[in-house]
């Protein structure tokens, strides 16, 4: 919850909008200021104070316990102009916080920690849980000196800065005695481990989601038995809890108390299987009891396993003091799993490209994308980013590229105009894909959609987008799939319309409309839309000259319902009341 307080009928004005823009995730704090921060201190995990910074910073210090704890509190002028991270930027969240109010409130965003001001990645915004001395690594990474990242294996961590390093794999040379490491007191060290290691000063460590906890229980094990059990595992096999990923189970025990609180416990899902699923994973331990009670001869081992990976600490049974063991857990250790974000940029306006999609371009140790969209988001990006870019023609070689990139571990983005899935790489880069890496689908605006805007509401009914481009699609194929619309009287866009070697495309498809509809239907041309030199124009299906249109031009032809009101298509949605019918009805939403 995200605790609003004001001070002055300016501030409660602003607190307001955030009220409306945000409901059930705020709570406004009315009474005595200093009573108000004290209690949303205390209730809610972040705070946004429309108040001066200084008396914010006098009311929140006799407040402040410990910055793994704290609220991340945000600060806003009465004039509502800027948003400031006053306290708790990574950990509390308040550059991210600061950034949504700003959003909000037409405001300027005001984020000081060090990391964010030079664009790289802070240790705690990896997406990592992270240990150690994150201050002291944190700052040799911003003064340029070394800093090594030791890690057991790849995982799809955001880039870091230059100076960071990768150590050898083989193991490092044994020091003469009384030799030191390079930086006297030891080069500052990341390392990316599951194991409970000792740390010496300017280390941290980062806890990767690694590992999968099975655990089986009989019915209405205490849960302090269940809980017990598996942190005794962890800890007898020197593993770290925030590495565990998940608690896995079966079916039947999906409401089990103690497994939901293990589950709760950890902060981690609860992901269950079929009986029929365990039963068929290879398990060094079976047992006939649980093959009775539930229909599997493993619960723990096989849940862990289920997915694959390493069994590091076997089936093991609670310990209860005077009866019999109610609960038993395995813990696997999985590999890692690569990331590939296929990314939709929109049609090209900076202010159509979605927050998502940002997130994802910054969260991306890997870029691949067309040389022409890499450049419309090249500052967004963190530094050192390896981008990896090339031109039209390359769609096969950017789609096999980005999933072999991924598949070595890596945190990639694959960038494509509008939506990623309409007409670009999304598809072809799933094909490819297998069932070894996370993908992320972020949807972007369509040209179709940028064009329907600009010209009005031509996609107001049933609409179809069809590419004229035969490079993929058999002539034959796309036009039968023209006659099919013109017969259906849908309203149809055309990608890819028309190029200097392929011309005599779209005349053809307009022949085929123009024998269902009359000449005077609207047709919207709309050429690079949304972006600096857009051009658009309402024509009709009998006046449209195609060689104005080109491959950076959308076309839309209504149906015969669609209308030209006031410079404007329009394609009616047919809602009764619109006809002054009776029995009025609650109009449907498109989605």
């Amino acid at each position: 919850m995200i605790g609003l307080i004001s001070a002055t009928a300016a501030g409660a004005r602003a607190r307001a909008r955030l009220v409306a823009a945000w409901p059930g995730r705020v709570k406004a704090y009315d009474g005595p200021v200093g009573d108000a921060v004290r209690l949303a201190f205390g209730e809610c995990s972040q705070v946004v104070c429309f108040l001066a910074t200084g008396a914010t910073v006098r009311l929140v210090a006799p407040l402040l316990s410990d910055k793994a704890s704290d609220p991340g509190v945000v600060c806003v002028d009465e004039g509502g102009r800027f948003a400031v991270a006053l306290l708790g930027g990574h950990g509390g969240g308040a550059n991210a916080l600061a950034l949504a109010v700003a959003d909000v409130l037409g405001a300027q965003a005001v984020v000081t920690t060090a990391t964010d001001s030079v664009g790289t990645a802070g240790l705690d915004m990896l997406g990592l849980p992270v240990e150690g001395d994150v201050a002291g690594v944190g700052r040799a990474i911003l003064d340029g000196s070394e800093v090594v990242l030791d890690a057991e294996a790849s995982w799809p961590l955001p880039p870091l800065a230059p100076n960071v390093r990768h150590a050898a794999p083989s193991p490092a040379p044994t020091l003469p005695q009384g030799a030191r490491e390079p930086g006297g007191v030891g080069v500052p060290r990341i390392r990316v481990t599951d194991q409970v290691v000792p740390l010496a000063d300017r280390e941290v460590v980062l806890r990767p989601p690694s590992l999968v906890v099975g655990v089986g229980a009989s019915k209405n094990a205490p849960v302090e038995e269940v809980l017990g059990l598996v942190r005794g595992a962890l800890a007898d096999a020197g593993l770290s809890s925030a590495s565990v990923a998940e608690i896995a189970t079966v079916e039947a025990k999906a409401e089990e108390p103690g497994i939901v609180a293990a589950a709760e416990a950890f902060g981690v899902p609860l992901v269950t299987y079929a009986a029929e699923e365990l039963a068929g994973v290879d398990v060094p331990n079976p047992s006939g009891a649980p093959l009775a009670a539930v229909g599997t001869p493993s619960v723990a081992e096989a849940a862990a396993l289920a997915r694959g990976g390493e069994l590091i600490v076997p089936k093991r049974k609670s310990a209860p003091e005077g009866r019999a063991a109610m609960a038993t857990c395995a813990v696997v250790r999985r590999a890692p799993r690569g990331r590939l974000a296929v990314v939709g940029l929109g049609p090209g306006a900076r202010d159509l490209l979605t927050p998502r999609a940002k997130d994802e371009l910054r969260r991306a140790s890997v870029l691949v994308g067309l040389d022409q969209y890499v450049d419309q988001i090249r500052d967004l990006l963190r530094p050192g980013t390896r981008i990896l870019e090339s031109g039209l023609g390359a769609e096969e070689e950017r789609a096999r590229t980005a999933v072999a990139e991924a598949a070595k571990g890596q945190a990639v983005a694959l960038i494509g105009s509008g939506d990623a899935g309409v007409y670009a790489m999304a598809s072809p880069a799933l094909a490819e894909a297998s069932d070894d890496i996370d993908v992320v689908g972020v949807p972007g605006v369509t040209a179709a959609l940028a064009a329907g805007a600009i010209l009005g509401a031509p996609l107001g009914h049933d609409h179809v987008s069809i590419s004229l481009s035969d490079l993929h699609t058999p002539w034959e194929v796309i036009e039968r799939r023209v006659r099919a619309a013109a017969e259906a009287d849908i309203v149809v866009t055309f990608y890819n319309p028309r190029s200097r070697g392929r011309d005599w495309q779209l005349p053809k498809a307009l022949g085929i409309l123009a024998e269902h509809r009359e000449p005077g239907t609207p047709v919207g041309v709309v050429r690079n839309a949304s972006r600096p030199d857009e051009s658009s124009r309402v024509a009709t299906l009998g006046t449209l000259d195609p060689a104005i249109v080109d491959m950076m031009t959308v076309v839309t032809v209504g149906n015969t319902a669609t209308r030209n009101i006031a410079g404007r298509m329009v394609t009616p949605r047919g809602y009764r009341w619109q006809h002054g019918e009776t029995g009025r009805e609650t109009p449907e939403e498109s989605a």
